[in-house]
């Protein structure tokens, strides 16, 4: 659009532009909040579909839920016997002889352990297996580890017949295992077969972490050679609770029944592991001291006791989300415990997450465009504090594991995109804003109505403003007694200079009628000080007329002269023409035209500038309300009461003219009685 075309024009020439705006804006509403919409159920179908990347991003979020949350406190029916540096630094570095680890079954057997679990692979014969197989069967209470293999090895083990009895008995559904596949192991390292047979149950301890290295998940059923299996902790659970095996059962891909209770699993039958808290949340208890003797007995009775490393330098430590360094065998503490408390982690089901998603999604679309930037932003980090706030309270007080990067995904991508789309909007109506303004009205108006731009409310509203009118006298004979360059040259000259004045005082330039001048305050920014800014506006206008009169006259060039009229009311102001087709932003009323008439009797009256009893009476309120005195050097001087055309009632009319710098400003507001009866063209 070009600003040029509209310049001799009408106010603005913004045709039906402005009002388009107005109506884009709530479009653009409209639109972002659409586009919010479309990018929650696109982070839906992302939910769906769970992207790896994505996955390992929620998997951090958990571990901050764990964070969070901290320790849970520990019932203390799970106890650790450690292999740590006090120990080794007694008995020899690891691994220790048979006939020690035997002492140690004794020992606890002697202290009433109710469990023992040994988090020890003892897949090597040593001379001493038939010491420990005594203890083992003297016991009668010890589960042996065995780990599984996944890959394929040149040389596979025969598990022989002892492994077979440590299998589920109760497989339900196991048909769903045809169809997704449960965890595969391909061979198993089993412990040495005179061990094995006098162990109550095997158990394997193999863990798998995620692709970051951070163990969340425990295996509650690995198949190996058309049989499922058990974890280690899950034996130690249900022979703890004296649950026979025959009542532990496997629901494929769905469940685990310990007797009465169901721990749910995933598709794989892995469950989330509940870790209650970082290194040493377990009480641990030296090996050394339980050989010594000098163990209160009350520690290990009716306990379920972990032989496990803890030792750095043995290697045994694990990544979990509370520690980097966790000893393994506190692992398996913290599963055992969740089972016996059935303290179990739960993740959501895709309806409970969907809903989630949508919930916050939907909202965020319908929050963040009613806002700008900041606001926005604010409004952005409200719902992702909200977001983490109910996740992590349903994780807290119920285990329920929410899936939280999708809608926390959604939030943000919903202020970014409709922030650039808003800006990319903004930036093009700012653009078209300020070519249709920047010829009509100051610099800061123009910023103004782009930040704020309901403040011109097209399409007509009454409003009360102050009216300007000008007009060079004598115009008509001056242009038949000069040629048509020399008047258009004087009087761009005349309506530059005048322009100027007009921004000066934040006028609204509303149109040039041939060498007249019309221009209004109050619309379409609200301006309380109107009346006094079209005084200003007025008086400087005619100065500066003088001081162009002074140059002509040097410059041997025909001198013009103009008349002010100002008069104030309410009028309707906003688009006015064809629809459509031709339409202007103006002003339309009787005060108009009476600020019309008021400039046509300066001629009359031989002044400069008249104002009407309106502007007085607005001038003086203002005075009143703000408490001061009439603004700048100026005289009002009060001249008669006239009946102009086309109106019946007479209205005051004044003189205003400007008083040297230092002289205070005088008013005269005594208005002959009568009126005078007028006919002027």
């Amino acid at each position: 659009m070009d600003p040029q075309r509209f310049r001799t024009g009408s106010f603005f020439g913004l045709v039906t532009g402005f009002s388009r705006l107005l109506t884009d804006r709530s479009r653009r509403l409209h639109a972002s909040v659409f586009l919010g919409c479309c990018l929650a159920f696109f982070c839906a179908a992302l939910l769906l579909l769970r992207p790896a990347y994505l996955e390992q991003i929620e998997n951090h979020t958990l571990d901050y839920r764990f964070k969070l949350r901290g320790p849970l406190a520990n019932p203390g029916t799970v106890v650790i016997a450690a292999i740590d540096e006090k120990s080794i630094s007694r008995l020899g570095r690891w691994p220790w002889s048979r006939e020690r680890l035997a002492q140690l079954v004794d020992r606890l057997h002697g202290y009433g352990a109710e469990i023992v679990v040994f988090d020890i692979i003892l897949s090597e014969k040593e001379a001493n297996d038939r010491r420990l197989a005594q203890s083992l069967e003297r016991a009668g209470n010890v589960l042996l580890p065995l780990v599984f293999e996944f890959e394929k090895s040149p040389h596979p083990k025969p598990a022989g017949d002892l492994l077979m009895p440590a299998a589920f008995v109760s497989v339900a559904n196991a048909e769903r295992f045809e169809k997704l596949n449960p965890i595969h192991a391909e061979n198993v390292l089993m412990p040495v077969p005179l061990l094995a047979a006098q162990a109550m149950w095997l158990g394997y301890i193999n863990m798998i972490p995620d692709a970051d290295g951070v163990v969340r998940w425990e295996m509650l059923a690995i198949e190996h050679d058309g049989y499922l299996y058990p974890p280690i902790t899950l034996a130690a659970a249900a022979m703890y609770k004296g649950i026979p095996w025959d009542r532990v059962g496997i629901d494929a891909t769905q469940a685990v029944n310990l007797g009465p209770d169901r721990v749910a699993t995933d598709q794989w039958g892995r469950m989330l592991i509940n870790y209650y808290g970082p290194g040493h949340s377990f009480r641990h208890i030296p090996i050394i001291d339980i050989l010594d003797g000098t163990v209160d007995p009350k520690m290990l009775q009716r306990k379920i006791v972990l032989v496990g490393a803890t030792a750095v330098g043995i290697y045994d430590l694990r990544v979990t989300p509370f520690d980097a360094a966790m000893a393994g065998v506190e692992k398996h503490a913290s599963v055992i415990t969740s089972l016996l408390e059935q303290r179990l982690l739960r993740k959501a089901p895709l309806w409970m997450d969907l809903v989630f998603l949508l919930l916050f999604g939907i909202a965020a679309a319908l929050l963040i465009p009613r806002f700008r930037a900041v606001q926005a932003a604010l409004v952005m980090a409200a719902l992702l504090f909200s977001c983490g706030a109910l996740a992590a309270f349903l994780f807290t007080g119920n285990g329920i594991v929410l899936t939280m990067i999708y809608p926390l995904l959604n939030i943000t991508g919903t202020f970014l995109v409709i922030t650039i789309y808003n800006y990319a909007v903004e930036e093009r109506y700012s653009k078209q804003i300020r070519a249709m303004f920047s010829s009509y009205v100051t610099e800061r108006v123009v910023n103004e109505l782009i930040k704020n731009p309901d403040m011109a409310k097209l399409g007509g509203e009454r409003r009360e403003v102050t009216v300007l009118f000008s007009d060079v006298k004598g115009f008509t004979a001056f242009s038949e007694r000069h040629s048509p360059e020399e008047v258009v040259s004087i009087l761009n000259e005349y309506l530059t200079a005048m322009t100027d004045v007009i921004f000066r005082w934040e006028g609204t330039l509303d149109k040039f009628i041939g060498d007249a001048i019309v221009v209004f305050w109050g619309a379409p920014m609200p301006q309380e000080n109107h009346v006094e800014r079209a005084i200003n506006c007025a008086l400087h206008m005619h100065q500066r007329l003088g001081e162009l009169q002074e140059k002509w006259k040097a410059e041997g060039k025909p001198v013009l002269s103009a008349g002010i009229g100002i008069n104030t009311g309410e009028v309707l102001v906003g688009n006015i023409g064809a629809e459509g087709k031709k339409m202007d932003y103006t002003v339309i009323g009787d005060h108009v035209n009476l600020g019309a008439r008021a400039e046509g009797l300066t001629r009359r009256y031989d002044v400069p500038i008249i104002l009407t009893e309106y502007s007085v009476a607005k001038l003086q309120a203002r005075m009143a309300a703000t408490g001061g005195e009439l603004i700048g050097h100026y005289s009002i001087r009060a001249l008669e009461r006239v009946i102009v055309k086309g109106k019946d009632t007479p209205v005051g009319i004044f003189a205003l003219c400007s008083l040297e710098h230092g002289c205070a400003s005088e008013f005269s507001s005594v208005l002959p009685e009568g009126a005078v009866k007028l006919d002027e063209k």
